[in-house]
């Protein structure tokens, strides 16, 4: 029923310039709107994500957006010329740049926005992007 509509991920932000300052200015994603009440976002293929204003949002300890890449490494070093973190967790065992590789190989690492959501970028085992 839903596999050929278009995916909305939402994210909790308390402050949509601030949102907007992180999710375009050091993540480079494209602003599609900002209604007051979402800053509207557009990724690769034009995946639509709303920055959904929510004053009182707590950040959890888990993953709520992702981004799958083909070069970990570069990402990585992408986020870090723009001044983003990785977060280390002591119980993964994360290289010097914070990436963690699952027993399959695949490679994960992780970051907080401005709010504090925990997001990833992955590159799955096979190389590449997979569909």
């Amino acid at each position: 029923m839903l596999a050929d509509a278009g995916l909305i991920g939402f994210v909790p932000v308390k402050d949509l310039a601030a949102a907007e300052a992180f999710f375009c200015g050091k993540l480079g994603l494209a602003k599609s709107g900002n209604d007051g009440f979402a800053l509207v976002l557009r990724g690769a293929g034009g995946t639509m994500i709303r920055c959904v204003l929510s004053p009182d949002a707590k950040p959890q300890p888990f993953t709520i957006l992702g981004w799958e890449v083909a070069d970990i490494a570069a990402s990585v070093g992408g986020l870090k010329k723009a001044g983003v973190a990785p977060i280390v967790y002591p119980h993964f065992e994360q290289d010097g740049d914070g990436i963690w590789t699952a027993p399959d190989g695949s490679k994960v690492v992780w970051f907080n926005d401005v709010d504090g959501n925990v997001l990833s970028l992955s590159q799955h085992a096979g190389g590449g992007k997979k569909g």
